[in-house]
């Protein structure tokens, strides 16, 4: 058995290494701006697996992800894969009749037993006004605690499924690492968190923008440089 995933275990290792650095950029529609360092992230990683065992999520427990396919470049959905990635549970971003559901702020409403919604607002402020049978992402949380652990898993074990795309834990530990700053507009789930894994492997980082203006001027400003 190999940890689960490499890219966990990298996570962890910059953390120790540069957990100052900056790792996750966004760029709203709006120009707005968020930065998260390497802890920073890996600190909501490790809260959100704290709640996913408070919530009694296993290895049996499918988790859908469909605020990924309405922001998949918002730093607060991304947070997601990675915590299910070092929880031991693959990555179902449109999972049909999911157990554990993550949504966004648009007319949230509960689509498993457990559903979460995400604000996605720049500093991970609380939803409120919440419909019956949703709990508000940012509050539970939050107050989780700041370490856990990380579940093994066979390199052939599933890490991300969905319809034209099935990768196994070594699919995921065989991406091509990314040393430097890179900047893209990624339009899907995979897209955005393939880019964050490969950064996180190869010690970069990545800015990420769904901001109309001109991504060039936007990458000269961070020193990044960008990607299709």
């Amino acid at each position: 058995m190999i940890p689960l995933r490499p890219v966990s275990v990298q996570l962890e290792r910059l953390v120790r290494t540069s957990g100052g650095a900056p790792l996750l950029t966004h760029y709203g529609p709006a120009g707005e701006r968020t930065e998260l360092s390497v802890a920073s992230f890996a600190n909501w990683v490790a809260k959100t697996v704290n709640l996913l065992d408070e919530v009694g999520a296993d290895a049996d427990t499918t988790v859908a992800l469909p605020v990924l396919a309405q922001r998949p470049a918002h730093w607060m959905g991304l947070v997601w894969p990675f915590a299910l990635w070092q929880a031991g549970l693959p990555v179902t971003p449109a999972a049909d009749a999911p157990d554990l559901a993550v949504v966004g702020p648009t007319d949230p409403a509960p689509v498993a037993a457990t559903t979460f919604a995400c604000s996605l607002d720049p500093w991970g402020r609380a939803l409120a006004g919440l419909p019956d049978g949703v709990a508000d992402y940012s509050s539970e949380a939050l107050a989780q605690s700041d370490a856990a652990a990380l579940t093994p898993a066979a390199p052939d074990a599933p890490a991300w499924a969905e319809p034209g795309r099935e990768l196994t834990v070594g699919d995921i530990a065989g991406l091509d690492p990314i040393a430097d700053r890179v900047l893209a507009r990624p339009t899907t789930a995979w897209e955005a968190t393939e880019l964050l894994a490969r950064a996180i492997l190869g010690g970069g980082s990545v800015v990420f923008t769904e901001s109309e203006g001109d991504p060039a001027r936007t990458a000269s400003a961070e020193k990044a440089r960008v990607v299709a």
